[in-house]
């Protein structure tokens, strides 16, 4: 899901920068307005270290190999602050381990983050409309694979024709994933809605147990 230093044309990293930049600034005054920044260190903290390990784990498709990213659960756990620890996260792997690169940091938070900012909308307005926590988690989990598969797709298909078989192998490689991290999400959902409610980012009465 890292795409490579290099690889991106200009223009396309230039946007990635734009957008992310742009959705860092949004996320941290939106995310902080009702409590402060330190109130949420703790939670951000443990979120971006969950992502950080699972990012490591590579899981062999062939062709390829592909990885968790769990920023289905981030989204639904740490709502629009999930863009900041997944930049916080990515920026860490392209410094130690040089995963992705600086120039294409801005596109590999963007491909990661706003499906994490779409699974947490879709957990907030199925809250609401009252279905189950660990359905809506699933569907946040997987949702927010393919979204980003999606993404990096276009991004790699916008910078040259070359890149579309490579795009269609990328997409294809993380079905697995998909359903791998419903999963995951599902039941990570499930368990905090009955043992700490309080994670989730949900109104009282969207609770439901």
């Amino acid at each position: 899901m890292h795409i490579s230093y290099g690889v991106l044309s200009f223009p396309v990293v230039a946007v990635g920068w734009c957008v992310t930049l742009a959705l860092l600034a949004i996320t941290l005054r939106w995310g902080t307005k009702d409590r402060g920044i330190a109130e949420e260190i703790p939670k951000v903290s443990v979120m971006t270290g969950a992502f950080f390990v699972a990012s490591l784990v590579h899981i062999p498709v062939p062709p390829t190999s592909v990885h968790l990213i769990l920023n289905g659960l981030l989204g639904v756990v740490l709502g629009v602050l999930a863009y900041p620890a997944l930049f916080i996260g990515l920026t860490l792997q392209s410094l130690l381990f040089s995963f992705g690169g600086i120039d294409a940091l801005g596109v590999n938070t963007m491909n990661m983050g706003v499906p994490a900012l779409i699974a947490y909308g879709v957990f907030r307005t199925g809250c609401r409309r009252g279905a189950p926590m660990a359905l809506l988690g699933a569907i946040c989990g997987g949702l927010a694979i393919f979204a980003s598969a999606i993404l990096m797709a276009i991004c790699l298909i916008t910078t040259g024709k070359e890149f579309v078989d490579v795009a269609k192998v990328a997409v294809a490689s993380h079905i697995p994933i998909m359903i791998i991290e419903a999963v995951i999400t599902g039941s990570v959902v499930a368990f905090l809605a009955k043992v700490e409610p309080e994670m989730l980012p949900v109104d009282k009465e969207d609770e439901r147990r």
